[in-house]
């Protein structure tokens, strides 16, 4: 029952928007209904001040407050206040929007870029940036002043450039944060361009922050509208808030009334937007769904997500000065392995994968790197299921995320060729680009992580789907929803409709099968796919995968530690060791008549551990 009443308590809160919340909150409740007052009296100010602001009447001049047919009485040249006001929201709108666009344009948008991609761009724009910072902001308004005139907009703009700086940081460093989560590696890896990524995933995350800081502008863009107009800076003939203030200060001694309601306007008007910002930082803090879930610090740099470097061909230079290679005191060497073979190109129609002469390295210091994956020849046929084996920091993650192009960014290519059906997906980025998601599949490690907990996991499913294949949202829907059928997800409508967190991690790994398979891909990279999941839904996940590379005719590269899974799962092993394959044969020759004494002990260690368990 408790079960039950946490499901229910989880989708019912999932329905509770982030509006829902705000309303529900007094003050938010407050703040919402007077500024949608005021957003309803600049709308209907030709109903209610049809005459219009500039109109003068003797009877108005110095007219007290809470006069018939005029409750904020008249100016000292005539003109209606309660007029002037209402017709004034408009001038008042139109310079806190043009601040608003203008900040969050180039704010958001460079923040984005920099915390994506970071480099070159990252500090020109941080550069930037505190150059905006640094300039006095009334010495520059009264420049463009000079060069202008009284244009309201242009001083907005100005005003939107040196206000945009808060959002790039806010921004940034929110990326900073989100771009190396695992659901973004499993973004790249079906096949979406990092612009898709972006806008989805990455600007989803940073919507909270961009919101809230929003009210804030807005909040300033009254203020600094109002002190523009005070200074004499705006056009005259023109009716907003801060002119309404500054004619009234003008004539203080002789209607000192008069200064009160545009005071009490602008006063009211920042004080909603700023406590507004308050409810929406505390509503979108408590809530589950528009928070950044961490997965927490990865155990090796190989899991790091990010584009790594490519050096086309063997004897390609590395970009920018030379970097010397330390090589192991004795380098290991692959069996049955020969020089040309890390230079062709293969020629069976069944390779689905082939690797060659692959090296891969990390620096050490600023002219030295250290090869850790040295000359690794692997391949895998069509309807294969390959276990790449090896201890942790073996070279295993490496040899596999090269497929994928997950590798970290600082890691280098040092050598060798990627061929995807023939094609050497590292040689090229488009023709890696062309693989991942299509060709290439991939069933990750973690699957909670690898799910974005801000979207439905139908909306991921479809977005994927239609990355890789062209057809429409209803049919991507159709073909995902047999799909998880046959996975052993029984009910897929209603799996479809909900968040990450409200489905078990083996029903998560389901979805990613389903999602890896959806393209109808060549081969499937999987990584330790059951290492998260109990012995009982491994053994389900097992006779899944084993079921799907006998009906689809796939090639799989299973990456793991676990000889058990490679004994019930795969055809064939390469042993890998201190990045170098050791050893490579069936599963029948390596279990019963390995040849390696590393090999040996693996097995000897597995076996070990499987009598502990029972």
């Amino acid at each position: 029952m408790r079960i039950i009443a946490e499901s229910e308590y989880a989708v019912a809160g999932r329905t509770r928007s982030t509006f829902y919340r705000v309303v529900t909150n007094p003050q938010g409740a407050a703040c919402l209904a007077y500024l949608l007052l005021v957003t309803v009296m600049g709308i209907l100010a030709p109903v209610l001040a049809p005459k219009g602001p500039n109109y003068t009447d003797l009877y108005l001049v110095r007219l007290p407050p809470f006069s018939p047919g005029h409750p904020f009485g008249g100016d000292s040249a005539g003109r209606d206040i309660f007029a002037r006001i209402v017709w004034g929201s408009h001038q008042s709108a139109i310079a806190c929007v043009t601040i608003l666009v203008t900040s969050v344009v180039v704010g958001v948008t460079s923040g984005l870029i920099a915390g994506f991609y970071r480099g070159k761009f990252e500090a020109v724009a941080d550069f930037v940036c505190e150059l905006f910072m640094s300039l006095p902001g009334v010495l520059l308004l009264i420049a463009l002043y000079a060069y202008t005139g009284p244009n309201l907009v242009a001083a907005m703009v100005a005003f939107g450039l040196l206000l945009s700086p808060t959002y790039f940081r806010i921004v940034r460093g929110v990326v900073l944060g989100v771009r190396n989560e695992l659901y973004v590696d499993a973004a790249k890896v079906v096949g979406l361009s990092d612009v898709a990524i972006v806008g989805r995933h990455v600007l989803w995350a940073v919507r909270g922050p961009v919101v809230i800081q929003s009210a804030f502008i807005l909040a300033s863009g009254i203020g600094l509208e109002a002190g523009v107009s005070f200074l004499g800076l705006s056009d005259p003939a023109k009716s907003s808030w801060g002119i309404v203030l500054q004619e009234s200060f003008n004539n203080i001694y002789r209607n000192p009334v008069a200064v009160v309601w545009p005071s009490l306007i602008i006063c009211l008007t920042v004080m909603s937007f700023v406590l507004l910002g308050n409810v929406l930082s505390d509503v979108m803090a408590s809530s589950s769904r528009s928070r950044v879930f961490s997965a927490g610090k990865r155990n090796k740099a190989v899991n790091a997500a990010s584009t790594f470097t490519v050096v086309p061909g063997l004897a390609a230079p590395l970009a920018g000065p030379t970097i010397p290679v330390l090589e192991p005191e004795t380098p290991p060497a692959e069996p049955n392995m020969s020089p040309s073979e890390s230079v062709e190109a293969p020629l069976d129609d069944d390779l689905v994968l082939s690797i060659r002469g692959f090296k891969v390295g990390y620096p050490t210091g600023p002219e030295e790197v250290r090869e850790v994956v040295h000359g690794v020849n692997l391949d895998v046929r069509r309807g294969e299921v390959h276990g790449l084996v090896g201890e942790s920091g073996s070279g295993k993650s490496q040899v596999a995320f090269s497929v994928l192009g997950i590798l970290p960014k600082e890691a280098v290519l040092l050598g060798g060729q990627v061929f995807v059906d023939g094609i050497d997906v590292v040689a090229d980025a488009k023709h890696l680009a062309a693989a991942r998601g299509r060709q290439v599949g991939y069933i990750p490690q973690e699957p909670m992580t690898n799910l974005d907990p801000c979207f439905t996991i139908g909306s991921q499913l479809v977005q994927g789907l239609r990355a890789a294949k062209p057809m429409t949202k209803t049919e991507a829907v159709k073909t995902l929803t047999n799909l998880l059928v046959r996975v052993g997800i029984n009910d897929p409508e209603r799996v479809m409709g909900l968040y990450p967190h409200e489905i078990s991690g083996g029903m998560a790994q389901r979805v990613l099968i389903c999602g890896a398979i959806a393209p109808d891909p060549d081969i499937l990279i999987a990584d330790e796919p059951t290492t998260a999941l109990d012995v009982t839904v491994q053994a389900e996940v097992l006779d899944l995968l084993r079921g799907l590379v006998r009906e689809r005719g796939l090639a799989m590269l299973l990456v793991t530690h676990n000889l058990g899974v490679v004994a019930d799962l795969c055809d064939t092993v390469s042993v890998m060791k201190g990045g170098v394959i050791v050893e490579r044969g069936t599963v029948e020759g390596i279990f019963d008549q390995p040849q390696e004494d590393y090999t040996r002990e693996l097995l000897a260690s597995s076996r070990r551990v499987e009598l502990m368990e029972v």
